[in-house]
């Protein structure tokens, strides 16, 4: 019988970066894909937005006390100096996002040599886990024996490549709380109310959204179910059913002075917004395009709403669309330290399979990689 050190229950992102640390241990790592990154591969577009600079605690939906040391002792900046240090090209965008500069591919690869001592069980499908003097994993191919199991299995979105609940199945026969796993950073479907928004399908416009304390200021994408674009996929992970506001214009400081500044114009034209945008709204609030001079005072306050548009989106566009999983493995049943699970020994959790979830712009993967040095630090310090 083999017996393995380390299993590593997923080949993605955070599997794979303590894989790459941990050469001269006996590790295996078990996957229902064919090929391993499969998220990092398909992300992005193809080139994987891997880490963000500005990524803090405060990014993250999540315990602060049990992220920011995590996050702090691999920080961005210790992402970026790997990858540099392994000749990976970068491109940097927008509000601190960097990614591959060519393709995806070449950060796999960079993986997939660092971790080629390994074993590994790709196509292979794990079923369930069960520890006696050590783990044992079954599988749809057979059983597989380690001395550790580190899961590594991610979140629920993206089912195309092989997203599954067996982190949290796996977490629950060890006694752990699940948090109830939901579809993060995706779209939001509208109320009977908003359905003009569904007229604008392909209209994308930089907004300042409002949820929940926080605020996004990105494009917003109208889509056939409803909205989407960064600023509402990041703000979706903090909606929980209430409300969200919309500024539409946040190129205008204050209604007042676009009603002072702006007088002789139409409606239309003062706005600055894409024209089908307005006119919808305009005919969605019964409004004729008219000088902003001529309007009355009940008209100026329902047209001032566009700085602050307020409603309730009906849900989200589920799993199939979202690039994250809100919930997951309680956080305050594993230890900080290491990522160990604090109700069995030598089990440990990494990644998004974890209560915590980034924001859109690579945050999500810096999480992946920091909390896999976190379990990395008690093999090489």
């Amino acid at each position: 019988m083999k017996l393995h050190d380390i299993l590593f229950i997923g080949a993605g992102a955070s599997a794979l970066m303590a894989a790459s640390h941990l050469e001269g241990h006996d590790v295996a790592l078990v996957d229902a894909n064919p090929k391993i990154g499969m998220k990092l591969l398909i992300s992005g577009g193809g080139k994987c937005n891997l880490t963000n600079r500005f990524a803090t605690a405060e990014n993250y939906l999540g315990d602060p006390a049990f992220i920011a040391p995590i996050l702090s002792a691999f920080d961005a900046a210790s992402t970026l100096s790997f990858v540099k240090k392994h000749r990976l090209s970068l491109e940097e965008r927008e509000h601190g996002q960097i990614f591959c500069a060519n393709s995806a591919k070449e950060l796999v690869s960079i993986f997939g040599r660092l971790s080629a001592y390994g074993t590994f069980y790709l196509s292979t499908k794990v079923l369930h886990v069960k520890k006696n003097d050590h783990f044992v994993v079954m599988t749809d191919k057979g059983e597989i024996h380690a001395k550790k199991v580190v899961v590594a299995s991610g979140g629920l979105s993206y089912a195309s490549i092989g997203a599954s609940d067996i982190g949290y199945k796996i977490a629950e026969s060890f006694g752990h709380t699940i948090i109830s796993p939901s579809p993060a950073l995706v779209g939001l479907t509208l109320q009977k109310e908003q359905f003009w928004m569904k007229d604008l399908s392909g209209i994308a416009l930089p907004v300042i959204l409002h949820v929940e304390g926080k605020s996004f200021s990105e494009n917003l994408l109208f889509a056939h179910k409803g909205i989407s674009g960064p600023s509402v996929l990041s703000g979706s992970l903090y909606w929980k059913k209430g409300n969200i506001t919309i500024d539409f214009l946040p190129h205008i400081q204050s209604m007042q002075t676009l009603f002072k500044e702006q007088s002789k114009k139409q409606i239309i034209t003062a706005l600055g917004l894409p024209k089908r945008f307005s006119k919808a709204f305009l005919d969605a609030i019964g409004m004729e395009d008219k000088v902003l001079s001529k309007l009355t005072a009940s008209e100026r306050e329902m047209l001032s709403s566009l700085k602050a548009y307020t409603f309730a989106p009906a849900g989200n566009f589920g799993y199939t669309k979202a690039e994250a999983t809100r919930g997951g493995v309680s956080t305050s049943e594993i230890n900080p330290e290491n990522c160990e699970s604090l109700t069995c020994k030598d089990l440990y959790f990494l990644g998004e399979v974890m209560d915590v979830t980034g924001e859109l712009g690579g945050f999500n993967f810096q999480w992946a990689f920091a909390s896999a040095m976190r379990f990395v630090k008690g093999f090489i310090f």
